[in-house]
């Protein structure tokens, strides 16, 4: 058995796996318990403790993270989310979880960006932009987007189906890309609990498991964030960014769904109006613009500084 195939197996996280990382968070007094006696050998909650919270049997609490019990209802579920402090979408995780039954591993159809999503893109102008698929490939991107997240990389890669950039492989396994985010780690939280999401609502992509399994073997930073079983999804947040063409700037990413291809979202990146990172992106459009080598930004890698 491969490393992918491994992680394929868990891809989703079983339900145990996902039920004791939380446990692990709370102690008993942040839950207005009283501990219970004897020595602690795990972090955080006993199963004792958290069946007493969410008012069901230790038994059947039992049961259920060990992936014995099925069908449980909405009702628990709701009852052990608010014993853990889970948020909305960690709730939803679980029972994504809750409602899953082993299955084989599929490989998925290629992901493709139809025409009024490409058309969205060219209306953009001088917005940076991107299609992400659910797997946070790169499936298009304007040149703007490409000169401001990932320059030194082929232009025409997205259109390739064997080497299509990926967000998350690039954010741990290249250098410049994790030289980019200022708060590296702030991102890469963002980027693996968004994955942790995808993950649960489908446990059968082989292409997920196998990327899960090379950036497990790869980065143990990963490993580690993804072993944590946090989920959240990437919606719209601010990033520091550190660009080795325009210095220092400060954007917000946020993501828009794709109406035709739910599983696929737009990022689009922009800045305040007046500030400081607005002229930075529009001394980067120059980058992007043609070259004096007479071709487009668009059609060739941009060389950074320190690419000599």
């Amino acid at each position: 058995m491969t490393t992918s195939q491994a992680a394929g197996q868990t891809v989703a996280g079983r339900i145990g796996d996902f039920l004791r990382a939380r446990r692990a968070r709370l102690q008993p007094d942040d839950a207005g318990l009283a501990a219970l006696p004897g020595r602690r050998r795990v972090a955080g909650l006993r199963r004792e403790e958290l069946a007493q919270l969410a008012g069901v049997s230790v038994s059947y609490y039992t049961r259920l993270e060990q992936g014995q019990s099925v069908n449980a209802s909405d009702a628990v579920l709701d009852a052990i989310a608010r014993a853990l402090r889970l948020d909305e979408h960690e709730t939803e995780h679980l029972r994504e979880l809750a409602a899953r039954r082993p299955r084989h591993l599929k490989q998925p159809p290629p992901e493709r960006v139809d025409s009024p999503t490409r058309e969205l893109m060219r209306s953009l102008g001088d917005v940076p932009a991107m299609v992400l698929g659910r797997r946070t490939d790169v499936l298009a991107w304007n040149p703007m987007a490409r000169a401001l997240l990932a320059g030194h990389v082929d232009p025409a890669a997205p259109d390739r189906l064997e080497d299509r950039p990926n967000l998350a492989r690039m954010l741990f396994l290249d250098p410049y890309i994790r030289d980019l985010y200022v708060d590296w780690e702030y991102k890469a939280r963002a980027v693996v609990g968004s994955l942790r999401l995808v993950a649960g609502r489908h446990p059968e992509d082989a292409l997920l498991a196998s990327l899960v399994g090379e950036l497990s073997a790869q980065s143990q930073e990963f490993a580690d964030l993804w072993g944590d079983h946090r989920v959240k999804p990437c919606e719209a947040d601010r990033y520091r960014l550190r660009h080795p063409l325009v210095g220092e700037l400060t954007v917000t990413q946020q993501l828009l769904a794709v109406a035709r291809s739910p599983e696929q979202s737009v990022t689009v990146v922009t800045a305040e109006e007046g500030s400081a990172a607005a002229d930075s992106l529009k001394l980067l459009s120059r980058f992007a613009g043609p070259g004096t080598d007479g071709k487009a930004g668009a059609d060739r890698p941009l060389r950074y500084p320190t690419q000599g």
